[in-house]
Parts: structure tokens; C-alpha cells; sequence
């Protein structure tokens, strides 16, 4: 399922695939709006969206095996709800 496909399902129970796309954009910029002030989104029975700090690291390029630095960086992260894990069973 894509986006396309989350908006047509949406389309379903509101009045029209425009409002659907508008209720669709807003969701996602929200969580996103969310992650990016530091805060959790969590849904219940669903899962919690947050952000969470990787570490710098070394790594190899692949192509040379030289090794590189990676910066330390903030990375979305999902942790899927009881209710979730139950219905992929």
C-alpha cells in the first residue's frame, strides 16, 4: 500500500478524495511536525513514532574499503503497539 492507496481507502469514509488527501497530509506532517520537536506520537493499539539519536560511528565505503566517519544524526523510529503485533499473528 502506498500513499495513493492510504487516500483512496480514506476517500471511503469522508466525502471526497480531496478532503481525504487533506486529512492524509495533515496526519503525516503532524507526526512528522512531532518527531522533528522531540516529542513521541504514540497511537494506541497502533504504535509509537519517535525520534532517537544514533551515535557517530566509523563505516568502510564499499566500493574503495576506506574508512569514513558517520555523524551523529536523529533517526525516526517506530515501535509497533500490542494491538498491532496481535493482528500479525
Amino acid at each position: 500500500m502506498n500513499k495513493g492507496d492510504l487516500v483512496n481507502e480514506v476517500a471511503k469514509v469522508v466525502s471526497s478524495k480531496k478532503e481525504a488527501q487533506a486529512a492524509v497530509d495533515c496526519v503525516l506532517s503532524t507526526i512528522t511536525d512531532a518527531l522533528t520537536g522531540n516529542d513521541a506520537v504514540t497511537l494506541v493499539g497502533f504504535g509509537t513514532f519517535k525520534a532517537v539519536e544514533r551515535k557517530a560511528r566509523k563505516g568502510r565505503n564499499p566500493q574503495t574499503g576506506q574508512e569514513i566517519s558517520i555523524d551523529a544524526r536523529k533517526v525516526p523510529k517506530f515501535v509497533p503497539g500490542k494491538a498491532l503485533k496481535d493482528a500479525l499473528k
